[in-house]
């Protein structure tokens, strides 16, 4: 056992240094074309294609049952599969409620709204940690925040000009 620890043979080394470089090369090229969608900040469909991408690459560069040509294909396949959901949803308002999540109003005129807070498992200093990467150190000058689809928070400060509301299209907004 002790030899297989640190070196089995030179032949799956030659594999793993043949493998690894040509899958690497291929998931740069496949992501360049599929665009940017494909390493932006993720919704949770993204986030799915991303980690099984990672594990393909892993399986087909460590295991010497799995092929390079199934490797690619693997992720070939992933990446149609991204592909055609994202142009489905693009076109689809039903499917897009489905397959991803709305943005959430967590703050409205200054308040906190507890409601949505809970229901997202967010704490009152995760948006206060939000507020202040915006500038603002008291909640009562935030206008809204809004828990987006890809996690990220955006801050929108009050104004001595109106606010369209039309900036809230998707958030459900508490009657004033």
């Amino acid at each position: 056992m002790g030899e297989t620890v640190f070196f089995d043979n030179w032949q799956d080394i030659l594999q793993i240094g043949i493998t690894a470089p040509i899958v690497y090369v291929f998931i740069v090229l496949a992501i360049r074309l599929t665009g940017k969608r494909s390493t932006s900040q993720m919704n949770n469909f993204d986030w799915v294609v991303t980690v099984a991408i990672g594990s393909i690459a892993a399986s087909g560069i460590m295991l010497k049952d799995l092929s390079i040509t199934e490797t690619l294909f693997a992720i070939s396949l992933l990446l149609l599969l991204q592909y055609l959901l994202t142009s489905a949803v693009r076109n689809n308002e039903s499917l897009e409620s489905v397959v991803k999540a709305q943005p959430t109003l967590l703050v409205h005129d200054g308040q906190f709204l507890e409601e949505p807070m809970k229901r997202e498992r967010i704490t009152r200093s995760e948006i206060m940690s939000a507020l202040r990467n915006s500038g603002i150190t008291d909640v009562r000058l935030a206008q809204w925040v809004i828990l987006e689809p890809d996690a990220t928070f955006s801050v929108i400060r009050k104004s001595d000009t109106p606010l369209s509301k039309a900036a809230l299209a998707g958030v459900e907004v508490p009657e004033d």
